[in-house]
């Protein structure tokens, strides 16, 4: 029996890839940040993205670069993808929305559903759980929420002020944006030609309660890869996951 759900669930995708990295230099210094590839894995950080999506029925993939642009082309061009992918560069610096934009234009079905990730997000969770999510809401733009660890260890104390415990590394009491999203078709047109839509688009559709939050699930792997530290740890938290 077919799922009448997975109608509504989308097969493209695009990818914000033109970050510059310069907190993970000197990894990014020859190559943009997407293409740093995580120690002990031999894969890139997009082409576990590209893998993701495909496992998530996504079919086309729209690639936005920026920094070092050419090397991350490159790398497409001669890698074995497991998805259909179109790059773009922005003729001049659009800003977060604008670029988002830019590169929507070029999805193949501009009247469907279409999934985004930042470049350098490095996660495993159900994108088609997350769309059907989207879709029993009605939004028009989904965002997916984390509780990332927090770098610190934290200290419990009871009502008297007495420490009752000390916890390495807590997550945080506060979701955050995770960085991948479901957006509706109509999402597209809302994004400005120049700009940044978290401070524009987003807010807009949060007052009109058109903006969903969608938890990724506990025990669902997250992180993004901003830092050295963050290659370190991702490589040791994957190893003991046994990828």
């Amino acid at each position: 029996m077919s799922d009448p759900s997975a109608a509504s669930r989308p097969v493209q995708a695009v990818v914000l890839a033109g970050g510059q990295g310069s907190r993970l230099r000197p990894y990014t210094d020859d190559r943009p940040k997407p293409m740093v590839e995580i120690p002990g894995t031999g894969t890139p950080i997009i082409g576990h993205q590209l893998s993701w999506l495909a496992d998530e029925g996504v079919t086309d993939v729209v690639v936005s670069c920026g920094h070092l642009a050419e090397v991350l082309q490159k790398w497409l061009e001669t890698a074995e993808l497991p998805v259909s992918v179109t790059t773009v560069v922005e003729p001049e610096p659009l800003g977060r929305g604008g670029g988002l934009k830019y590169a929507a234009a070029r999805l193949p079905h501009p009247d469907q559903p279409w999934y985004a990730t930042n470049g350098d997000i490095w996660t495993r969770f159900s994108l088609r759980d997350m769309a059907d999510f989207h879709a029993e809401r009605d939004a028009v733009a989904t965002l997916a929420l984390a509780r990332p660890r927090l770098p610190w260890g934290a200290v419990q104390t009871d009502g008297f002020g007495r420490i009752t415990d000390f916890i390495e590394a807590p997550p945080s009491t506060f979701e955050i944006n995770a960085g991948v999203y479901v957006f509706s078709p109509e999402f597209a047109g809302l994004l400005p030609h120049r700009g940044d839509h978290e401070r524009t688009t987003f807010p807009r559709l949060a007052r009109e309660r058109r903006l969903a939050g969608f938890t990724i699930p506990q025990g669902s792997y997250w992180r993004a890869i901003d830092t050295a530290k963050d290659l370190t740890e991702a490589a040791k938290e994957l190893a003991a996951l046994g990828r």
